[in-house]
């Protein structure tokens, strides 16, 4: 939905004497803006609503598996914690796609619109950001997992930082950040949800501003700027946790038991950071300058807002993708994980191979056997 953007328009002409060169340049611009608006039709009512359902597809499995190893196997870690909550918010994502993609295909639907504005765009940008949350928690953790790790516990203070940052490997300490965050992110777009409350006007329903109290226009751009900043500050402790891992492994006087452990989380770390990367970075570079023109409107021209929002609806999309990327940080990361679903394949594995003998004595007598 069209946060505010104004398209682009063609300005008005009024000298009599250039009619003919204006009539021109009219035409042109005509064939020009057409040819903008068939391509942009294709991109946002084919392409990404394609890819979108190609994301449901494939991330609904995929999630469901992980849902099912991780609620079998519990949670004995901080780390494990961090990755079931991550993979809870994905599901609550994947939720949201169906009514996005039928919202962005313009089914002109008052209520769909309604819905999608007030509730499901919300839901949606929680569950992204509370993402994004969860990965500067695994970073933090990982950090003190492997360049502080417990053995040297006793040389730090007990108030220090650092051994506060400790507590993140503990399981229950890990479940009050995580509840404390879905909490607070919950509480900070709960007055958006309220003060979405105007009712549509007109046919077309593309503008969820227009449902926004005036109050809630202020407090929707505040919100923008809060989850951008989040952003960029989950980024610098990214960075920092994983660049001190790595200047930590490449340290020649580290420890042989301790350089086992990193050397098994090298694919990890890589698969995060790779991760984090592709999916967040692009849509928060975009998002930079398209919160600068939703503070202050008349910073740029119609035709840059027009193609800053289509950046940013096209960067979204690898934003969402995060939901078929995250099972793989899942295997690599939590070896709880991987004996879970070892387990299950193996488990399906000797079933299958128990029962394709007693399959073939059935084909061979052509009776029906009952296995009790």
């Amino acid at each position: 939905n069209i946060e505010g953007i104004l398209l682009p328009t063609l300005p008005a002409q009024s000298s009599h004497s250039e009619s003919q060169g204006t009539l021109f340049g009219m035409n042109n611009s005509m064939e020009n803006q057409t040819n903008i608006s068939d391509l942009d039709s294709i991109f946002i009512l084919r392409v990404l609503p394609s890819l979108y359902c190609l994301i449901f597809v494939v991330g609904l499995p995929l999630n469901c598996m992980a849902a099912w190893t991780f609620f079998r196997v519990g949670a004995e870690s901080g780390l494990v914690v961090y990755l079931q909550n991550m993979m809870l918010a994905d599901l609550l994502m994947l939720i949201t796609i169906p009514l996005r993609v039928a919202d962005t295909l313009g089914l002109k639907n008052k209520d769909l619109f309604v819905i999608t504005c007030r509730y499901t765009d919300v839901l949606f940008y929680n569950c992204l950001y509370m993402g994004i949350i969860l990965i500067g928690f695994i970073s933090l953790e990982r950090y003190v997992k492997i360049v502080h790790p417990s053995s040297s516990a006793s040389c730090t203070s007990r108030f220090s930082v650092l051994s506060l940052l400790r507590y993140l490997e503990k399981t229950r300490p890990a479940w009050v950040v995580v509840a404390i965050s879905w909490v607070l992110i919950f509480s900070i777009v709960l007055p958006n949800v309220v003060m979405t409350s105007l009712e549509p006007t007109g046919q077309t329903f593309e503008d969820c501003m227009k449902l926004k109290t005036p109050m809630g226009v202020k407090w929707h751009k505040g919100i923008s700027v809060f989850d951008t900043s989040l952003f960029w500050v989950t980024l610098v402790i990214v960075t920092f946790c994983y660049g001190s891992i790595g200047l930590y492994k490449s340290n020649r006087r580290v420890q042989q038991d301790s350089h086992n452990i990193c050397r098994k989380s090298s694919r990890s770390i890589f698969s995060i950071l790779a991760i984090f990367s592709v999916c967040f970075v692009p849509y928060h570079i975009c998002r930079v300058p398209f919160n600068l023109n939703l503070l202050k409107p008349s910073l740029f021209g119609r035709n840059t807002n027009f193609m800053l929002y289509r950046l940013k609806e096209g960067t979204l999309l690898l934003s969402c993708l995060n939901v078929c990327l995250n099972p793989v940080i899942y295997f690599l990361m939590c070896k709880t994980f991987r004996e879970g679903l070892r387990r299950k394949v193996s488990f399906r594995k000797r079933r299958a191979q128990t029962a394709s003998p007693l399959q073939s004595v059935s084909n061979f007598c052509g009776e029906r056997i009952w296995v009790l």
